[in-house]
C-alpha cells in the first residue's frame, strides 16, 4: 500500500484526539489547574496544556520543572519568579510580560513530585515538535520514536500537519507509526506496520522484531514482512557502508604510500623514517594552527588550508637535507640504509617529544569539514573521510602529471629505468635524487595533515602506517603510482569487509598472508616497473 495512503489512515486515526485539546483561550483556565492539591489533577492539566500544541505553555511549563513557577496570593494568577540583579521579579506565564518586583511571601510555589517531573519532561519533548527552530523539531521527532506514549498522538499528529521541512515530516511520520503500533487498534497497527517498512533503520527494526514476539495472526504476518523488508536492505547499506569505508582506509594508505613509492622506487632507499616525515606533517598543521588562533583567530579553523603548501614544504626540505647529509653516503647498502634512517626515525621522535611534549596535540577540523551526510537510516557519509578521498585523488592525479608531464619527471623516469645511461646523457642523478627524496617526503607531509583531522597527533602517529605503507608500495610494484592506488584500495577494502567477521587483528594477519603467497606468485608486485635497471 502506497505510504501517503497509509499516513493518511493514521492521520485520520488521530483525527479526533487533534482536536479535542481546549483552544488556546481557554489556556489561562488550564494553567489554573497546576493549583490543585491532587497531584493527579495536576498531572491532567500538564498533559491538556502539552496536547494543545500552544507555544506560549513552554515557559510555565518549564519554570513549573524548575521550581520557579508561583501562584500570587493578591490574585491568584500564575506567574513565572526570576532572579534579576540580586532581586526576584514576577512575570506574566503565559505572555512574559513584567509584573513587578516578587516581595517577600507574596507567593507560593506550585510543587512537583517524581512522577510529574517526569510527565513535565515528556511534554515539554512534544511541545519543542511546534518550535520555530527546525533542529529542535526534528530532534524532538526523533528522540520521541523510543519514548512516545499514546497522549503523545495528538501534538504528533498536529505537529505532522504543520510541518512545512520534508525531513521533519518524515520523522515526525516514523514517529507517529511507531506509536501506533505500540498503542493502536489492530487495524492502527496493520497500517503502521506496513507504514514502518519504508524506514530501514536499525531502530525501526528492532521495534518490528520486539513487536514481533507478541503479535499474532495477521499482524504477526505484517510485521515479519516489514522486518525482513528493512534487514534485506539494512544488508545492502552494510555492503556499501563498508565499500565507503575501505575506500576512506584505501585513501590514507595511499596518501601515506604514495611517498614512499617514489623514493624507494627511483632510489632503492628503505627509509624507515618515512613514517616521520607523516608525523612532522601533522605537527606543522598544529603549528599552523595554533599561529592562526594567536594572530588570526577568525580564521582559526580554516589554517588547514595553509597547512598544506606549509607541511609539504616544511617535509620536502627535511627530506632534501636528510638525503644530501645522510642517504647519499649510503647508496647501494640497503642494510646500512635501513639502520641510518631507522634510528634517525627515533631521533626525530625524541626531537617532537622534546618540543611539542608527549601528549597528543589537538587539531580542531574546519566547519566544513564536520558533521556527515545521512544518505539514509543505515548509511551515513562522514564529511572529513570525504574530504580525504578527494584529498588523495588530487594529490596523485598532481603527482601522476609531475611525473609524466614536466621536465622533472622526465629526468627522474629516465633515472629510475636506467641509472647508468641517465648519467651518460648528462642527467645529474644526484640532483634527481635530492629532488624526489624531497618530493616523497613532501608528499608524506601532506599524508600527515589529511590524518591529523581522524588520528591522534601525537610522536608516535608515524609509526601506525608505516608497516602498512611498505606493504602497499611491495603489493602495488615498487616504484609504480598505479600499483600504489590499486594496491592501497585492495588492502583497504579487503581490510574493512575482513573486521566483521575475522576482527580487526586477525583480518590484518589473513591480508598480510594473502599478501604473502601473491609475492611468491609475483615478486615485482601488481605493476612491474619497465626498463633495464628493472630486468636486472
Amino acid at each position: 500500500m502506497p505510504r501517503h495512503i497509509i499516513l493518511s489512515m493514521l492521520l485520520l486515526f488521530a483525527a479526533a484526539a487533534i482536536y479535542s485539546p481546549a483552544r488556546a483561550d481557554q489556556t489561562a483556565d488550564i494553567l489554573q489547574g497546576l493549583t490543585a492539591k491532587s497531584f493527579n489533577a495536576k498531572i491532567s492539566a500538564v498533559e491538556t496544556l502539552a496536547a494543545s500544541g500552544d507555544a506560549r505553555v513552554v515557559a510555565p511549563l518549564t519554570a513549573l520543572l524548575e521550581g520557579r513557577l508561583h501562584r500570587r496570593k493578591a490574585d491568584g494568577a500564575i506567574v513565572i519568579v526570576q532572579a534579576q540583579d540580586g532581586k526576584e521579579f514576577f512575570f506574566d506565564a503565559l505572555t512574559g510580560k513584567p509584573l513587578g518586583e516578587a516581595k517577600p511571601r507574596s507567593s507560593k510555589k506550585i510543587r512537583v513530585n517524581n512522577r510529574l517531573r517526569g510527565i513535565l519532561r515528556g511534554a515539554l519533548g512534544a511541545l519543542t515538535l511546534f518550535s520555530p527552530d527546525r533542529a529542535q523539531r526534528l530532534t524532538a521527532a526523533q528522540s520521541m520514536f523510543k519514548s512516545a506514549g499514546a497522549d503523545s498522538l495528538a501534538p504528533l499528529a498536529k505537529a505532522y500537519l504543520k510541518e512545512t521541512d520534508a525531513n521533519v515530516r518524515e520523522a515526525l511520520a516514523r514517529t507517529l507509526a511507531a506509536v501506533r503500533l505500540r498503542h493502536g487498534s489492530d487495524e492502527e497497527k496493520l497500517a503502521a506496520a506496513e507504514m514502518l517498512a519504508d524506514f530501514p533503520d536499525r531502530e525501526v527494526r528492532d521495534l518490528l522484531a520486539n513487536t514481533a514476539q507478541k503479535a499474532q495472526g495477521g499482524l504477526l504476518a505484517a510485521v515479519t514482512a516489514a522486518h525482513k523488508s528493512i534487514e534485506s536492505r539494512l544488508n545492502f547499506f552494510n555492503i556499501l557502508q563498508y565499500l565507503f569505508q575501505g575506500i576512506s582506509l584505501g585513501s590514507v594508505l595511499l596518501l601515506a604510500a604514495i611517498g614512499l613509492a617514489i623514493t624507494f622506487g627511483v632510489m632503492g632507499v628503505i627509509n624507515m623514517a618515512h613514517g616521520e616525515m607523516v608525523m612532522l606533517g601533522a605537527y606543522t598543521t598544529h603549528v599552523v594552527q595554533v599561529i592562526f588562533h594567536g594572530y588570526f583567530p577568525g580564521a582559526y579553523t580554516q589554517s588547514l588550508l595553509l597547512a598544506i603548501p606549509c607541511a609539504f614544504l616544511v617535509t620536502g626540505l627535511f627530506g632534501v637535507v636528510l638525503e644530501r647529509g645522510v642517504i647519499r653516503f649510503l647508496y647501494g647498502r640497503p642494510l646500512e640504509t635501513l639502520l641510518a634512517t631507522w634510528g634517525l626515525s627515533l631521533m626525530l621522535q625524541q626531537f617532537v617529544r622534546s618540543i611539542f611534549g608527549p601528549t597528543n596535540r589537538e587539531v580542531i577540523a574546519p566547519t566544513w569539514m564536520s558533521g556527515s551526510i545521512e544518505i539514509t537510516g543505515g548509511l551515513a557519509l562522514t564529511n572529513n573521510r570525504i574530504c580525504i578521498v578527494i584529498f588523495a585523488v588530487l594529490v596523485f592525479l598532481l603527482l601522476t602529471l609531475l611525473i609524466r608531464y614536466t621536465d622533472f619527471g622526465l629526468r627522474m623516469r629516465a633515472v629510475t629505468q636506467n641509472r647508468a645511461m641517465a648519467n651518460a646523457v648528462g642527467i645529474r642523478s644526484g640532483w634527481v635524487d635530492a629532488m624526489t627524496f624531497g618530493l616523497g617526503s613532501g608528499v608524506a607531509g601532506l599524508a600527515g595533515v589529511a590524518l591529523s583531522q581522524i588520528d591522534n597527533v601525537s610522536p608516535n602517529l608515524g609509526q601506525g602506517y608505516i608497516i602498512d605503507s611498505f606493504l602497499v608500495v611491495v603489493f602495488g610494484g615498487v616504484g609504480s603510482l598505479w600499483g600504489t592506488l590499486v594496491a592501497a584500495l585492495s588492502l583497504g577494502l579487503a581490510n574493512k569487509f575482513l573486521e566483521p567477521y575475522a576482527g580487526a587483528v586477525l583480518g590484518k594477519i589473513l591480508i598480510l598472508v594473502l599478501v604473502i603467497l601473491f609475492i611468491q606468485k609475483r615478486p615485482r608486485g601488481l605493476f612491474a616497473l619497465k626498463g633495464r635497471a628493472a630486468e636486472a
